[in-house]
């Protein structure tokens, strides 16, 4: 963005809250005529005022500059069309539950966008009893942080498990049960490891000229400092986020180690009458649908709490869709960009310090234990998971209740 245009946003934003729908409307085509060719697109677009409004007012000024409309023919507040959802309350959470389990996209980029078109929408909506055309149903997807994108040829065939939406539903409906029976509903995963020291990170701050801070010219691991693993758990019905600095291995002791810490430190107080939990979780890594050291570990929480641990695994190859990849560790990578990770303590700092999109403080605590690489679980040890395989896919969906102790 150029400095004049800059100071353009400047002024619309700071003079739009003060002045009536009119002068509103006269200030913009003034800056519009302004600027010259061009002027009203530009405009628009920083404004958020639509072309033909900021027309009117260019038609409203004439050549000469003055009105052509006296004042008193100025619309009283509150005047002009109502919102769609004053006229019609719920339309746009109605909205929000037909694209909910069809949204498609790469949240990792902020962006998201619907697989099923406005009309069909627009006649979905008709059939739960709203009135809503095609340009209604753009504009409040729009609204909605939605866009829409064309195709593109970045998937190699066969890459796409055929149930691959199907089970986005199903972790879409097991989301919502859990969270009307008041139980949490989890996202979790390990951030990519990061090396201790002056190294380089990606992204730029704002410094004065040629005082941008100097970090090393190699990307070598300090041994004394070592690395660290972030492993983060986003509550997703509570926007809240939970993080372990783990300066191991990580593994499906650390994994599990992380979600006892985050019901010790937050789950308990937050959720005091849960008897269970729902886990999503990406398909590989140190809590993957195939590792058995996972599902152990997840029984001996599950005994020490007293509470059925239910898990629900993202298909192979959609890790991104990951609540917590774009709720949570996108915020976090935001939050320290440009900044060399010198310390242990500036990055629990630094994830401290984050806020997730509700405003709430990320907890976070450091892991000191060392996990060992390679434990195995023999068969013996696998046979006594008190674990359940749901009827679809229960290599990715699975409950593990508490094991029983027999009375001597």
């Amino acid at each position: 963005m150029t400095n004049n245009e800059t100071a353009l946003m400047l002024r619309i934003k700071t003079m739009l809250p003060e002045l009536n729908e009119r002068q509103r409307r006269l200030f913009l085509a003034t800056e519009a005529k302004a600027i010259g060719y061009g002027g009203i697109t530009k405009v628009s677009r920083i404004s958020g005022v639509s072309r033909v409004t900021i027309t009117q007012g260019i038609y409203e000024l004439g050549d000469d500059g003055g009105s052509k409309i006296e004042l008193a023919q100025c619309r009283r507040r509150g005047g002009g069309r109502k919102p769609a959802e004053e006229k019609q309350p719920g339309i746009s959470e109605a909205l929000a539950a037909l694209v909910e389990a069809h949204t498609k996209g790469d949240p990792m980029a902020l962006l998201i966008w619907t697989s099923k078109s406005v009309r069909n929408l627009s006649a979905a909506l008709s059939d739960r009893g709203y009135t809503a055309s095609h340009v209604l149903v753009a504009s409040m997807l729009k609204g909605m942080g939605y866009t829409l994108q064309a195709d593109r040829k970045d998937i190699a065939i066969n890459s796409q498990h055929p149930d691959r939406n199907a089970q986005f539903e199903y972790i879409n409906e097991q989301s919502k049960l859990f969270y009307l029976k008041g139980a949490p509903v989890l996202s979790i995963d390990a951030k990519k490891k990061e090396k201790i020291g002056n190294f380089a990170n990606k992204g730029r701050e704002y410094h004065k000229t040629g005082e941008g801070p100097k970090v090393l010219d190699h990307d070598f691991p300090i041994k004394e400092l070592g690395n660290a693993t972030p492993f983060g758990i986003y509550d997703i019905f509570r926007n809240h986020g939970f993080v372990s600095v783990g300066i191991s291995a990580d593994t499906a002791e650390f994994a599990v180690a992380t979600v006892r810490q985050w019901w010790s430190m937050v789950g308990r107080k937050k959720y005091p009458k849960a008897k269970e939990m729902l886990i999503t979780a990406d398909s590989g890594g140190s809590n993957g649908y195939r590792v058995r050291l996972w599902k152990a570990e997840l029984q001996i929480l599950a005994d020490e709490l007293g509470i059925k641990i239910t898990v629900v695994h993202f298909p192979p190859g959609t890790s991104k869709w990951n609540k917590v990849e774009h709720r949570l560790f996108s915020l976090i990578s935001k939050n320290w960009r440009g900044r060399p990770l010198v310390s242990l303590a500036l990055i629990v700092n630094l994830i401290g310090s984050t806020k997730t999109g509700g405003g709430n403080k990320v907890d976070c605590v450091v892991d000191k234990n060392k996990y060992e690489r390679g434990i195995e679980i023999s068969d013996e040890e696998y046979d006594a998971i008190n674990i359940k395989n749901h009827k679809f896919h229960g290599e990715w969906n699975y409950s593990i209740k508490p094991r029983i102790k027999k009375r001597k």
